[in-house]
Formats: structure tokens, sequence, C-alpha cells
């Protein structure tokens, strides 16, 4: 199942459209999409017999964060075994856990205004959102707190990330727009394998990043068991980035950034680097991200 946010109303994204889970439903489920996780139980009961007759096309252009409003959101850092090699980093023997503010997160679509005078990095990531309270849960029932996965960028201001001691981690990726996520959230029984998604991004066409979540140091599951993040998530749904630059390929799918400055030329980021140094760009326009499958399953 795929659940969206278009234009701010909940829906059941379907083969032949947008389903709006109010007006189906008949007022038992609300409109507010961010509502839904604390009754995630009841609504996928309800949604797996609902009728799917009146899906109406829609503009994808309105499609919003799946879970806009979260009490809180947390990444992983430095959480995939091939970028901790390739930046010559040992394996950490402890999480590294930092937050993201609840309103940097956005939609899949639009532009990101990046901060004067900065030095503005992106990372794709995977992003799951939370649904059943999780507290003292055992790896083993890890994924039956996940409501669903979408895909993510985690954007950074690294000169003010970096500029004090200790560093300001969550001052940094936290301006607006900064959590960008969607399109849509797909439940795991989409996956034929939610262990191993196949993740990337893509700049102009150009794939830039490439990784499978199989890379994962502290898989999704373990992450629910062990993070201190898992505690207070609860029921209000907590967007979890789960990797810290996540170089990934969804063989040319996934979330595709721009930076551009009018009447100027463009200026190509590096993989995991700037889109925003001083005097290259002053914003990002943020197409879609999308979260596909092993190869064998077909894209979600």
């Amino acid at each position: 199942m795929r659940i969206g946010n278009l234009d701010g109303r909940l829906v059941i994204l379907t083969g032949s459209g947008a389903l709006d889970v109010e007006r189906a439903s008949g007022g038992r489920f609300g409109s507010d999409p961010q509502a839904v996780y604390r009754r995630w139980a009841e609504f996928t009961a309800w949604a797996a017999a609902a009728d799917h007759a009146d899906a109406q096309p829609f503009d994808a252009g309105l499609l919003g964060a799946p879970a806009p409003a979260p009490r809180q959101a947390f990444g992983i850092g430095l959480n995939y075994r091939d970028h901790a090699a390739e930046s010559g980093l040992a394996v950490p023997d402890q999480l590294s856990v930092f937050t993201k503010f609840p309103s940097c997160i956005t939609g899949p679509y639009g532009e990101v205004e990046l901060p004067p005078g900065g030095h503005t990095d992106w990372e794709v990531e995977l992003v799951a959102v939370i649904g059943p309270e999780a507290w003292h849960v055992a790896e083993a029932d890890g994924w039956s707190h996940i409501a669903g996965l979408c895909a993510g960028q985690d954007i950074s201001e690294r000169i003010l990330q970096m500029g004090s001691k200790p560093p300001q981690f969550s001052m940094g990726k936290s301006f607006p727009g900064f959590g960008p996520t969607g399109p849509w959230l797909v439940t795991r029984d989409e996956f034929t394998d939610p262990d191993d998604l196949e993740l990337g991004c893509a700049i102009n066409g150009e794939d830039v990043q490439k990784s499978r979540t199989s890379n994962l140091i502290v898989s999704v599951p373990q992450l629910v068991a062990t993070s201190r993040a898992s505690a207070s998530c609860g029921s209000a749904s907590s967007p979890c980035l789960t990797g810290d630059r996540g170089r990934s390929d969804q063989e040319g799918a996934a979330g595709r950034e721009r930076a551009e400055r009018p009447g100027q030329p463009q200026q190509r980021p590096q993989p995991g680097r700037d889109v925003g140094d001083p005097g290259q760009a002053d914003r990002i326009r943020r197409p879609a991200a999308v979260v596909k499958h092993h190869p064998d399953a077909g894209q979600q």
C-alpha cells in the first residue's frame, strides 16, 4: 500500500489515482496525513478492504511529506559499510545519533533556499516512519513498528554544523526545507526484502550516489530495538533517517536535485559535497525521490 499527502489531505495511491481517505471512510478517518499514524492498525485494517472505485487522477506536484509533522526526527551517522570504507573510517562501535528539527521536513517537490555564505551538502537517505509506539522492542519485532518507508534527503549546511565545539549537527541540518521526503510512504508488505533495498540519487540525470540497505551497519529493525530514538518516537510517526551519506543508485530513479543560479552556468555538485558553496548556487530544486525494491521486485 502507498500512503500519500496530497495537498494536505491523506490519500491512498492506487494504479488509478488517489483515494481521499476521509471521504472514502465516511469520516471514520480524518484528512490529516499525520494523524493516521496514531491509529495505524485500525487504518491499515480498513484500507485493506477499502473500495478504490473513487480514486481520482492527481497532480504529483501537490504531493507533500507523507509524515509532515512528526514529533521527532532522528538520523544515524556513518551507517553504511561502503561509506565508512570509502571515507577511510573504522566502523563505529556505537550509534552516532543526530536530530533534524521536524520544522525542516517537507515534501518531494519544490525549492530549498540555501543559507547565504554557507556550504550546503546533500545526502540521499532511507526514511523509516514509526507507526505503532516503540519502547523496549526486540529486534525480531522491529519491522512491526515501521509504518512504511520512503526516500529522503539529509541537507546540511556544514559551516554552521561544524563551526562550534562540539559541532551543532541539528542546527546545520534543520533550515527550512532541509528534510525533503516522499513521494509517498510504501508499506513493508510491498517489498520482497525490506532489508535489501536499492537507494540512490541522480543530479541532472547523472547518478551520483549508490548503495543498498543490506550495507547498513545497523539495520532498520536493529535501530528500532537499540536506538534511544525509538523510545520516544511513539505513535505520532517519526521519520528516522537511517544512514548518513548513503551513496546509492536507484538505477537512475532516486531523488534528483539541481542547483541553479539565474543567469549563470550550472555548477555540477560532487557526491556528498556542496550544492551551495559561496558564489555558486542559492537554491535547490527537488523533484521527487523514489524508493525502489530489489531489481526482481519492481519499483516502489
